[in-house]
């Protein structure tokens, strides 16, 4: 009498993870399905000109930048996608981005991370852009951190209102 309750919950569970990955062809490969979800609003308008090669070359940079430093790294930064407009970051070593709390001071450090890049040198330094501003002008669509192994949170970014443009 349970086995067919439990045939069936089974079945209902793995259509519904199907769904769940089918927008995200890069969960399961590269990382686990998102636990978490959060929708980001820019606050800045996407940049002219993104292509592609730009947001490879953003990615270049940092990897440039983290090589530049004396210790090894602690994850790997890559983006991916048909235009190159997911961003994904896995950790390279155990103990290293598994929580949401160190997920958000990983990105909180990408912010000055990524001030060192040629592109953000080139932005308005009254603005107080974000990491994730920078992503949403270049054209990224989403951002992945993983801890590479059962943990992952996804950022979606949304396009900005006016509102948020002039705060």
């Amino acid at each position: 009498m349970h086995f067919p309750v439990a045939l069936v919950i089974m079945a209902v569970f793995l259509v519904f993870s199907h769904f769940a990955s089918a927008d995200d062809r890069h969960a399961g490969y590269y990382y686990p399905l998102p636990e978490t979800v959060e929708d980001y609003t820019a606050r800045a308008p996407i940049l002219d000109g993104n292509t592609r090669a730009r947001r490879l070359s953003f990615v270049s940079g940092i990897i440039a930048e983290i090589a530049s430093q004396p210790y090894p790294p602690t994850y790997a930064i890559f983006a991916k996608g048909t235009d190159a407009e997911k961003l994904i970051i896995v950790a390279v070593r155990d103990g290293f981005y598994d929580t949401l709390y160190r997920t958000r001071a990983l990105l909180a450090a990408m912010t000055s991370l990524s001030r060192g890049t040629p592109l953000f040198e080139e932005l308005d330094p009254d603005q107080e852009y974000t990491f994730f501003d920078l992503c949403y002008m270049l054209g990224f669509q989403q951002l992945t951190v993983s801890n590479g192994r059962k943990f992952s949170h996804q950022i979606r970014f949304l396009s900005p209102t006016l509102e948020t443009i002039n705060q």
